[in-house]
């Protein structure tokens, strides 16, 4: 299947040529012709399987087509917003107006991107000269709405898009507030990479009678992703790191921690070690986050240490490997990280590092993605090599922390506590 057969526009297909795409992904294979039917959408898809493109593109082809039949009335046509795109994160929203600035280069559309973080103005500025489509953060959208300088009363199209990261992140609220000011009468699209109970509830609240789209399993890894954990002591793990960064396929890594300190006592460390390492999270101002993401693109950096919330949206071609310094306690945030590789298509390794206190948390992930995640034994810090009371499963894949134990370690996790501080 080619991009001409789902319908779109020559503006579009010309722009999609430039950008060098020839065939669509599952998840726009079966988005794009529901979207144009005008019909809302459930999309579960993983990131990285190009479900921006999924809803941009044809809504895009909506807007210019009612556009088009205004002018053959002889209405005046002047840009008015109709479309929300609202996601959790600055680097996300950033990003999907980069895409719509793509795709849509050839339409007489305008778009805007605001987010917290920075100053308000030139958003202010960009809203007040009129827009059709605007790409926010819920806390900013609800600023500027309250500042009455955004109005929600001509909304034709609503994308939610990471639905499940909202939720982690404590934004359901700010959704629902949002959404009480749409208007009724409206096309919704629905996306989340995974269906906890919440969020299914909230899905159910915002569609009616919707297509549903589900390219992978609920909860599933990207299975081109090569999956391996490294049982070593907290204070070993930088070392080891040292020692893993050694191997020059390694090209660039992205090391996830828990908390925005770690990442930044990490990052120092690496320096330290003449490894060329930036830190972003919730701390860094946009600008430096920015320069630190673009340091990063152009492989200027080679190891971005990020937190959670700060990395969400990040989207590098050909990003090779992607690191679990510290493994999250909250089991979906597992497939968040690792989808950051293995983007399109494209080959990607995903490592972890599990020390005692965190056995319960990949007992819990391996339980979400149904597999064990091979083990790699004999490394210089295997914590197997460490104690000889320790007792490894031997089987070649598998390895799930719960086999071994180790006298006197509780090995006590810290299950249900979600980390606030990113």
């Amino acid at each position: 299947m080619n991009f001409q057969e789902l319908q779109l526009i020559e503006p579009l297909l010309v722009a999609l040529s430039k950008e060098g795409y020839t065939t669509p992904t599952p998840v726009q294979a079966q988005s794009i012709p529901a979207i144009l039917q005008k019909r809302d959408l459930l999309g579960c898809a993983q990131t990285g399987t190009g479900k921006t493109a999924a809803f941009t593109l044809p809504l895009l082809q909506l807007m210019f087509e009612e556009k088009q039949q205004q002018r053959q009335q002889q209405k005046h046509v002047q840009a008015q917003l109709q479309t929300l795109i609202l996601t959790p994160t600055r680097e996300l929203a950033i990003q999907i107006g980069e895409s719509i600035a793509a795709y849509g280069r050839y339409l007489p559309l305008k778009h805007t991107v605001v987010f917290g973080g920075v100053h308000q103005q030139t958003q202010v500025n960009a809203v007040r000269k009129g827009v059709d489509i605007v790409v926010a953060t819920p806390g900013r959208l609800l600023d500027l709405m309250q500042q009455r300088i955004i109005s929600l009363q001509h909304i034709k199209y609503f994308v939610l898009d990471e639905a499940d990261r909202m939720l982690d992140m404590g934004f359901v609220q700010d959704v629902k507030r949002i959404i009480s000011h749409l208007p009724e009468q409206k096309q919704t699209l629905f996306f989340s990479a995974t269906m906890p109970p919440e969020i299914r509830q909230l899905s159910s609240m915002l569609l009616h009678n919707p297509v549903k789209v589900e390219v992978t399993p609920v909860s599933s890894t990207v299975e081109i992703i090569q999956q391996s954990v490294y049982y070593v002591e907290k204070h070993h793990k930088q070392s080891l790191l040292l020692e893993l960064l050694k191997d020059n396929r390694i090209e660039t890594l992205l090391v996830f921690t828990q908390m925005k300190h770690a990442a930044d006592k990490l990052c120092k460390q690496l320096q330290r070690a003449g490894i060329s390492a930036e830190a972003i999270h919730g701390n860094k101002s946009q600008n430096a986050r920015q320069a630190a993401l673009r340091n990063f693109k152009n492989r200027k950096t080679r190891v971005l240490v990020a937190t959670d919330i700060a990395a969400r949206g990040i989207d590098i071609e050909e990003l090779t490997h992607v690191l679990n310094y510290e493994l999250p306690n909250v089991p979906e945030t597992y497939v968040h990280r690792i989808g950051r590789t293995g983007r399109a298509g494209a080959e990607g390794t995903a490592l972890s590092f599990c020390d005692w206190s965190e056995k319960s948390f990949l007992s819990d992930i391996q339980k979400l993605i149904q597999k064990q995640i091979p083990v790699v034994k004999g490394h210089a810090f295997d914590i197997t090599n460490m104690h000889s009371t320790a007792t490894v499963s031997t089987a070649p894949v598998g390895g799930a922390f719960h086999n071994f134990q180790s006298a006197g370690r509780s090995g006590g996790g810290r299950r249900g506590k979600v980390f606030s501080q990113r």
